[in-house]
């Protein structure tokens, strides 16, 4: 009988790492938006009357970088699950959590991502998988929690 501290193969029985999830809907929409935004504001600096000055047509690019800033953002989310830790990125913010942490991963239906309950007692939301890929975004929650369930969960706090 194969037991969790005993696995047959350890190469067989856990999940290859490092694994990384994406959205996929949101980066397609925040990437195609920010090229076609970038390339009319490009587009409206080279065809400004010639009484707009070279000042009014940097900005105009300058505000069409902006915009692509803020569609980066929304576009950066990823969980990334390596062998020893696990990073969550979420728009502007990069959490480090050691597997230990990690109790579960849940996403009640009509959540837009899923959130991670920590062993403190807090959770944190993963926006690096969201409801938006449909099917997609429910198999990448069971394989995240497939190796967290491989690694072992921490402790409840209080309890020994």
């Amino acid at each position: 009988m194969r037991t969790k501290e005993q696995p047959v193969d350890g190469a067989a029985s856990r999940s290859e790492l490092p694994r990384t999830w994406r959205p996929r809907a949101v980066r397609v929409v925040a990437y195609g938006l920010g090229v076609l935004i970038m390339g009319t504001m490009v587009a409206l600096a080279l065809t400004l009357p010639v009484e707009w000055g070279l000042l009014d047509r940097f900005l105009m690019i300058g505000i069409g970088v902006l915009v692509v800033g803020g569609l980066y953002a929304l576009a950066r989310p990823r969980l990334i699950a390596e062998e020893s830790r696990v990073l969550v990125i979420n728009g502007i913010r990069t959490h480090v959590l050691s597997w230990a942490e990690i109790i579960d991963i849940q996403m009640p239906v009509g959540e837009p991502w899923p959130c991670v309950d920590l062993s403190d007692g807090t959770s944190l939301p993963v926006m690096g998988i969201q409801s938006t890929d449909g099917e997609r975004a429910h198999k990448n929650i069971a394989e995240f929690r497939k190796m967290v369930r491989e690694r072992g969960e921490a402790e409840e706090p209080g309890r020994s």
